[in-house]
């Protein structure tokens, strides 16, 4: 019996952004099935559903396995552990952007370490022309009428920019 590794690739994904999926397209390198967990974080008071974003990513990220990996697109409101183990995962992936990201990581892996020694986490740097791309940012130049298209695919920016025409309009009470 051949064993498959599975990647697991957790985010709000809120929305997804080119960043994340070149860090997907280098993921499947690494691995022969890829879960992109797309958690339901309320805390981050998400712009778009979880409906939304999952399709957002299944669309965006799927192609990107080229014929390299498999990729499925699963929701999770557990810890990133629980999820890992439940999906069969053995690798965790994580895209880091800048030294503040390691701090935060680097802690995450400790206390996962402790919750499951057997899983370990990647960190792929990101790559140099989306290091400044965080969806926050991203989220943020939208409400404010830029332009998002250098950081999101032309699918999602589309979405990105209506979904923040119709929270202009809610705000205005027009």
């Amino acid at each position: 019996m051949v064993m498959r590794r599975v990647g697991l690739y957790p985010g709000t994904f809120d929305p997804v952004t080119l960043g994340h999926l070149d860090i997907v397209k280098r993921a499947v390198k690494l691995v022969d099935h890829l879960v992109i967990g797309v958690a339901t974080n309320p805390s981050k008071s998400p712009m778009f559903t979880l409906p939304e974003r999952m399709e957002m990513v299944r669309r965006e990220a799927t192609p990107l396995a080229e014929g390299r990996a498999t990729i499925s697109v699963e929701t999770f409101d557990s810890l990133l552990m629980q999820f890992a183990e439940k999906m069969g995962a053995s690798v965790i992936i994580r895209g880091l952007r800048a030294v503040s990201d390691f701090e935060y990581e680097f802690q995450m892996v400790a206390m996962n370490q402790r919750l499951n020694s057997e899983i370990e986490t990647v960190f792929l740097m990101a790559d140099p022309r989306h290091q400044a791309i965080a969806s926050r940012l991203v989220k943020e130049i939208a409400m404010l009428g830029g332009n998002v298209a250098p950081f999101t695919s032309p699918y999602v920016a589309e979405l990105l920019v209506a979904r923040c025409a119709e929270k202009r309009k809610a705000q205005n009470g027009s």
